[in-house]
């Protein structure tokens, strides 16, 4: 037996149990997780908000640990091997688009918020040695979610000008962090002037209030415009993204938390030869170059707060009126329960 947090139901607080041990079948490994890391997307599946619902779940994404145990001899070369987790599951041969049996660890699956997850041996990449596993274990879904829009579609170049739209979150966070390490011009938007000041001294050269009117104004003189935009909000400020592009700009979309698309003025999007790019996730090979990418610049994610496991409800709180800056933490090398 083991103890993970588990969600029964819709709205339903998550607690810790004590369940079955995974058992592992063929070119599977199981994993001690050490650290986790909450992503939106645990949020609204307890909300209820997400497709495919089963329960109960173990939840989780994100997760670095310690290679326990592996089913297949060949795949012993892992054992006891420091890890990060791509969960990123079943891409296809593709790169431009994922497969139709593409899922993500932690819903249908069984996820990383337990002391072991099992995964496929091809979803283990090492672990960048500059990282603690809680540094480690925040990169996986988001980060692979912005390296893939800013890079594989984008092709985001140095001293390009990137806009980061609702900084804040895990995504846009990591966003700010790879565009600086390449030497982008960076800015972003917010609805919190302290996330906006924060975003700058994280190196954003500027930031705007999208609660005001004049907020494409505002960035319109602060930068000019705009080579590449990412954006997971949408709603009705999209629109404005047809004017701070520049001529060949990329507009990169990979969620859509206000609301649809808005009517467009297609004739700036062909005359200004715009680009409006759709994203989700990333590949093997994403994850891959998304690891090079970390440890080539050494960059380290931006952390909120560590928690332990047993206050997994506790934490997933924190996304209720989006207050966070950057990624929450399980960590499991704390004691579990109480008592």
């Amino acid at each position: 037996m083991m103890q993970a947090v588990v969600l029964t139901g819709v709205n339903k607080p998550m607690s810790v149990q004590e369940v079955a041990m995974p058992v592992l079948e063929a070119g599977e490994a199981l994993v001690r997780i050490k650290a986790a890391a909450l992503n939106r997307r645990d949020h609204w599946i307890q909300k209820g908000e997400y497709a495919g619902l089963t329960f109960p779940i173990i939840l989780g994404s994100d997760g670095a640990g310690v290679v326990e145990q592996v089913f297949s001899p060949v795949d012993q070369i892992w054992l006891s091997e420091h890890v990060v987790i791509n969960p990123s599951l079943n891409w296809g041969e593709n790169e431009c688009f994922q497969s139709s049996d593409f899922s993500i660890l932690g819903l249908p699956a069984n996820g990383t918020f337990a002391e072991f997850v099992k995964v496929k041996v091809d979803s283990l990449f090492t672990k960048p040695p500059h990282l603690s596993f809680e540094e480690a274990a925040a990169f996986p879904l988001a980060g692979l979610t912005a390296f893939r829009a800013l890079f594989s579609r984008a092709n985001l170049k140095k001293g390009e000008k990137l806009l980061v739209v609702g900084v804040g979150g895990g995504v846009s966070s990591f966003a700010l962090l790879f565009g600086k390490a390449i030497g982008a011009e960076v800015y972003v938007t917010s609805g919190s002037i302290d996330k906006i000041k924060k975003a700058k001294d994280l190196g954003a050269i500027d930031g705007v209030n999208y609660h005001d009117e004049d907020w494409a104004d505002q960035l319109i003189n602060m930068a000019g415009g705009f080579d590449v935009i990412i954006d997971s909000a949408l709603g009705s400020g999209f629109a404005h993204h047809m004017d701070l592009c520049y001529p060949g700009g990329r507009i990169v979309l990979y969620g859509g938390t206000a609301g649809g698309i808005p009517e467009l003025n297609a004739r700036k999007i062909f005359w200004k030869q715009l680009s409006i790019l759709g994203t989700t996730m990333g590949s093997r090979s994403d994850f891959s170059e998304l690891l090079d990418f970390i440890n080539e610049h050494q960059l380290k994610p931006v952390i909120d707060t560590v928690y332990e496991l047993k206050e997994a409800e506790k934490a997933i709180r924190l996304m209720d009126d989006s207050t966070q800056f950057g990624k929450i933490i399980l960590s499991t090398d704390k004691q579990v329960i109480d008592g």
